[in-house]
């Protein structure tokens, strides 16, 4: 309902509230609320949900430490770090495809410590 802005936003509280009540009956042991971080939603919406909340962030949004004291449990940045590589993907291919050039591809993590990440 949040990060569609779907909904009556005077009902997005009670109907994220209710569905979340619908939700935890049915077995979920948390809840995921994308889209909103206002931080006396995201306290409403920890004061009424029984189980921890999880909220998307990025730019713009207030910082994990906020969230987490307006009582977000989890915060996630969902599609920002495989966007973020693709974009930087993007602009070295383009910069090897128009100027035959590689300078955009400086400043990676390096072969070894990338290999060291995965345990090989």
């Amino acid at each position: 309902m949040y990060l569609r802005g779907v909904g009556d936003p005077a009902d997005r509280l009670q109907v994220t509230l209710d569905r979340a009540r619908t939700y935890l009956e049915a077995g979920a042991s948390g809840i995921f609320v994308p889209g909103v971080t206002d931080l006396g939603i995201v306290r409403e919406l920890a004061n009424g949900i029984d189980a921890p909340l999880n909220v998307l962030a990025g730019p713009g949004a207030p910082a994990v430490g906020e969230l987490a004291g307006a009582g977000a449990a989890r915060i996630s940045v969902g599609t920002a770090l495989p966007e973020i590589a693709y974009a930087a993907a993007r602009k070295v291919a383009l910069e090897v495809l128009t100027k035959g050039t590689y300078s955009s591809a400086e400043g990676g993590i390096e072969y070894g410590e990338l290999n060291a990440l995965f345990g090989n």
